[in-house]
């Protein structure tokens, strides 16, 4: 019930519901309130806390396009920034190749700025350990680049944290379609 809602994933959900609910019209017989409130928001407040209400809250607040993430079976930190990933609402395709570096070249990662993983998104690349928040910033602000990149593996990064927390300090680049690159966001300063 709503009207109970006390974690941050039930928050999001009430608030998408009341924004999906003033840009429709009600239905005959039902109240302004819960006209428009989609099954699957309620249902996903019911259910919150699970991977499927998680995908709610991603639709509702403007769907997020899939990400396809190209990696080796074995690496253990590509595995933990899909979770990252996953847990930001995107909805993530994992592709295990044998060879990365093919897929580094087709989509313009510049040589030394590679790391274990390479993911597609939205038109853009994003190589390495870089934070959800700013691929979702790349999404929305829209530049024009190739994609974003955190050369290496740098503690602390999403899939590569540490036990105790610390951050070695890092720089998400924006590639752009020349090659070069720029700061996007700083990390761990």
């Amino acid at each position: 019930m709503i009207s109970r809602i006390t974690t941050p994933l039930a928050l999001t959900l009430a608030l998408a519901a009341s924004l999906t609910a003033c840009a429709q019209a009600p239905q005959p017989g039902a109240t302004q309130a819960t006209a428009a409130v989609p099954a699957a928001i309620t249902d996903a407040i019911a259910n919150e806390g699970t991977a499927d209400a998680r995908a709610v809250v991603a639709d509702a607040a403007g769907a997020l396009p899939p990400v396809v993430v190209h990696k080796n079976a074995s690496c253990g930190c590509c595995t933990l920034w899909v979770e990252h990933m996953r847990h930001a609402g995107f909805q993530v395709e994992v592709r295990d190749v044998d060879n990365v570096n093919p897929i580094k070249e087709r989509v313009g990662v510049p040589l030394g700025k590679g790391s274990c993983h390479t993911a597609e998104v939205g038109g853009y690349f994003v190589e390495g350990h870089v934070p959800a928040d700013d691929v979702k910033r790349l999404l929305a602000e829209k530049p024009d680049a190739k994609g974003i990149v955190v050369p290496g593996m740098p503690a602390g990064s999403p899939g590569m944290e540490v036990p105790d927390g610390t951050i070695q300090p890092y720089t998400v680049e924006l590639v752009g379609q020349d090659g070069t690159t720029t700061a996007f966001a700083q990390h761990g300063q």
